[in-house]
């Protein structure tokens, strides 16, 4: 395993973060053990979750993964500063008007919630989950500010922002002296580019913001798992995945990565987590695993370096300026 500065941070991370929102959904408690322990055996210290995570599961409710986590850290006989911990609040987490959002309120009552399930008294990592439109940023912000100030909360982060807002964001916390987000979760892999790379690429590099991609694998698609011309599995998942990815484009660059993993033996999932972690900005790549095999598949990718030919091959082939 390899590490990195989180943003300008001195925090040091591990470069594939554990991703948790499988935990008490498609992996159940015993499961979702077998999987940290895996990762720390691996040299993983970085474990992102959020406060609503599993909450649209039937058997499961908001909160689950958090209480999970908090159980295997209180019987794995680690050091608390062994974990880097990351979650993340904004989301409803029940039927009250106040139980969503980034109010004052909510932050308040939920970071203390997160520490409880988590079993620990302080967060690494305090992320915003998605922009809330009807709270001032300087509430926000203001709030965060606080728990970084107790302790409660050492580094915070967004997720989800576009540009302008984390810009926004920034000049109000260097407006006001107030922690500034440090790192930004965005949505980033091979076949979706855009919506990062367009403006936030450029003020991540400015600014020195963190960067921890989620969906690196574009849902499986970047596993080789959906073929041109192949029958699909009869499930709401995989059409949306196809719709989105099973183009022209997207089926060439499966093409190309095939390829190239015939080439080098390693798998099209290691290789499009390899050119992720090969872009500047990009501080961890956040990967879930729904069992020790999954997770096993993936951490080879740590390894890889990518040859400068085929890195320009599965750039231009990913490009999506005109």
């Amino acid at each position: 395993m390899h590490y990195r500065r989180l943003g300008k941070t001195g925090l040091k991370v591990s470069t594939l973060c554990l991703g948790t929102m499988q935990f008490g959904w498609s992996a159940d408690q015993s499961t979702s053990f077998a999987v940290m322990d895996a990762a720390v055996a691996a040299g993983c210290n970085f474990f992102d979750t959020a406060d609503i995570y599993s909450s649209w599961a039937e058997e499961s409710h908001p909160g689950k993964s958090e209480t999970i986590i908090g159980e295997w850290l209180s019987q794995s006989g680690l050091r608390r500063g062994d974990i880097i911990l990351a979650t993340k609040v904004r989301g409803k987490m029940g039927d009250q008007p106040t139980q969503q959002g980034l109010s004052r309120h909510h932050i308040l009552d939920e970071v203390a919630r997160s520490l409880e399930r988590l079993q620990t008294d302080y967060i690494d990592l305090y992320q915003v989950h998605f922009p809330d439109e009807e709270t001032p940023l300087e509430e926000t912000l203001t709030a965060l500010n606080d728990l970084v100030r107790q302790g409660m909360v050492r580094y915070i982060g967004c997720s989800n922002f576009p540009a302008w807002l984390l810009t926004k964001s920034l000049w109000i916390s260097d407006r006001l002296h107030l922690a500034r987000f440090d790192t930004l979760q965005p949505h980033y892999n091979l076949v979706h580019r855009a919506e990062f790379e367009r403006e936030l690429w450029p003020l991540c590099q400015d600014q020195q913001i963190g960067v921890i991609p989620y969906s690196p694998l574009a849902g499986g698609f970047l596993t080789g798992k959906y073929r041109e011309g192949q029958s699909l599995p009869d499930s709401k998942r995989a059409q949306s995945i196809i719709k989105r990815y099973g183009n022209e484009r997207g089926f060439a660059l499966i093409q190309r990565l095939d390829e190239l993993a015939q080439q080098t033996g390693h798998s099209i999932a290691q290789l499009s987590l390899a050119w992720l972690l090969s872009r500047e900005t990009i501080s961890s790549v956040i990967v879930g695993a729904n069992s020790v095999s999954q997770l096993s598949e993936t951490l080879p990718a740590v390894e890889i370096q990518l040859e400068p030919e085929a890195l320009d091959q599965l750039n231009l082939l990913s490009h999506w300026q005109d």
